[in-house]
């Protein structure tokens, strides 16, 4: 085993602590630690990114069901339509798509476009972190959990496209169309991302060659770490570690865009 797997197996471990902190950024790490660190080719490393986050966010998100920190009725209404919007987009949408995207008079790699596309959404994610709305502006929003189906759907097609669980996106839509308490919405979360993800990862059985190997070994550092996350949720201020989480996934995002777009 090489210097480069060593180091990527040992981020494993703050891919659990992120979800078990903040319920989201285990995808955005994922991805980029698979890609530049374990050398795994990106649209391979969008599949294995499903199968290390769901894995970790089951665990995670049956801990927090002990805890009674699970809403269920908002994992029905959010996790079913998505479910079915990632698998679809795995295994049907995804697999249509050429090797290389021509827009006008220009061709694009479809990888490089992957990766363009997951920064753009690291920034969206960043921007959320960084400049949450106002807790008094949540708190004034009537619950609306019919809402929480069609997000359901528009995130299911985000996660099945980049291979990312869509916690940062799930959290703000629990804490808004249902008005649920933080801690509540960071456990649901995890429920919903651990059945979209291993579902979405079903859809890639067929079109992508495992290494399970190592895709095990990763995963289960990736377990220990959200075990540790949970536990220092109990010592770390929600607002302090997501704006300086939003910043680390910023500088991330800036990374990618100049790797892929001018290196």
């Amino acid at each position: 085993m090489d210097y480069t797997a060593i180091i990527g197996y040992g981020l494993a471990l703050l891919i659990g602590i992120s979800l078990g902190l903040i319920g989201s950024g285990g995808s955005i790490l994922t991805v980029p630690i698979l890609v530049y660190i374990m050398k795994v080719e990106p649209f391979v490393a969008t599949a294995y990114s499903l199968f290390i986050v769901g894995s970790t966010s089951l665990v995670g998100g049956i801990k927090n069901y002990i805890d009674k920190k699970v809403d269920v009725k908002a994992v029905a209404l959010f996790g079913i339509p998505s479910v079915i919007t990632v698998y679809i987009t795995r295994a049907f949408l995804l697999p249509l798509v050429p090797d290389v995207i021509t827009i006008g008079e220009w061709g694009l790699d479809k990888n490089i476009a992957l990766m363009i596309l997951f920064a753009l959404v690291m920034f969206t994610s960043a921007t959320k972190m960084i400049r949450p709305k106002p807790q008094q502006e949540i708190q004034d929003n009537k619950p609306a959990l019919s809402g929480l189906f069609v997000q359901g759907i528009l995130i299911g097609l985000l996660a099945g496209t980049v291979g990312a669980g869509g916690g940062f996106l799930i959290i703000p839509a629990l804490v808004l169309f249902a008005n649920m308490p933080m801690r509540e919405a960071v456990g649901t979360s995890l429920c919903i991302i651990a059945i979209q993800s291993l579902i979405g990862f079903l859809g890639d059985l067929g079109h992508t060659d495992i290494d399970w190997n190592m895709l095990l070994i990763f995963s289960s550092i990736s377990i220990i770490g959200i075990f540790i996350g949970i536990y220092l949720t109990k010592f770390v201020p929600d607002k302090n570690l997501k704006k300086g989480f939003g910043y680390f996934v910023l500088t991330m995002a800036i990374y990618i865009l100049v790797k892929e777009v001018f290196l």
